[in-house]
This record gives C-alpha cells, sequence and structure tokens, in this order.
C-alpha cells in the first residue's frame, strides 16, 4: 500500500514538473511580461490584424493565443476572434501573428492564453 502511495506521490510531482501550472492572470498585468504592436492592412480579401508580441519576461513563452475584439464607433465589443501566435516568444524576443477579419470601426488586440516553457529559467504559469 505504501509503495503505491510513493509511487502515485512521485508520478505526481514529476508530472508536475515536468507540466505547467495554471494560473490566472488579468490583462492589465500582462502588461509587465508581453507588449503587443500591431496594425490593421486591408488587401483583396478584406483586413487583417498583424503584427509583433515582444517578450519582457524572464521565460519563454510558448503556445500563445491573442483575441482580437471588433468594436463599433462607441468603442463597444461586436465581435471577437483568436489567433495563434507563430513559435515561441522568447526571453527579450519577438514572435509574428495574423489574423483575417471582418469589418469593424476598431480592433483591441490582448493576450487570451500561454504557457511558460520549463527551460530557460523556470516554470508555471499560463491562462
Amino acid at each position: 500500500m505504501w509503495r503505491r502511495i510513493t509511487a502515485l506521490t512521485v508520478a505526481a510531482l514529476l508530472t508536475g514538473a515536468v507540466g505547467v501550472s495554471a494560473q490566472i492572470y488579468t490583462p492589465e498585468s500582462l502588461e509587465r511580461y508581453f507588449r503587443l504592436e500591431w496594425e490593421v492592412t486591408r488587401g483583396r480579401k478584406g483586413p487583417k490584424v498583424e503584427g509583433y508580441v515582444y517578450n519582457q519576461a524572464m521565460r519563454t513563452a510558448e503556445h500563445m493565443r491573442l483575441q482580437i475584439e471588433r468594436l463599433d464607433a462607441s468603442a463597444k465589443v461586436v465581435g471577437s476572434s483568436t489567433v495563434w501566435v507563430f513559435g515561441t516568444v522568447r526571453v527579450d524576443g519577438r514572435a509574428y501573428f495574423s489574423a483575417s477579419v471582418p469589418d469593424a470601426a476598431s480592433y483591441r488586440v490582448q493576450v487570451l492564453e500561454f504557457d511558460w516553457t520549463c527551460g530557460g529559467g523556470g516554470g508555471g504559469g499560463g491562462m
């Protein structure tokens, strides 16, 4: 019985060390970790939101997804969509994103979710 409990405890600890622990962040708190730089371009297929995520944290982020909100003229949200950021966002680095979006008066882009990688300075975190 004790072997089973010990084995399960060790397995849980090892899984936690390799995995990522979830944390909840507000968009305002993420501003110290990530800076978004983006613009709306218009092509034959309509508007597109594209830009970069800059990582200002001391950890690499991966599996990042952004939320793009469509706003009307009074800044009310009339719809939203999500886009994955290409690759990892390394420490002091940047990663590109691009998404076709429906027409709107303006847009707001924010980090929706991500994972901290366990290598290079720490694990844990994400949305």
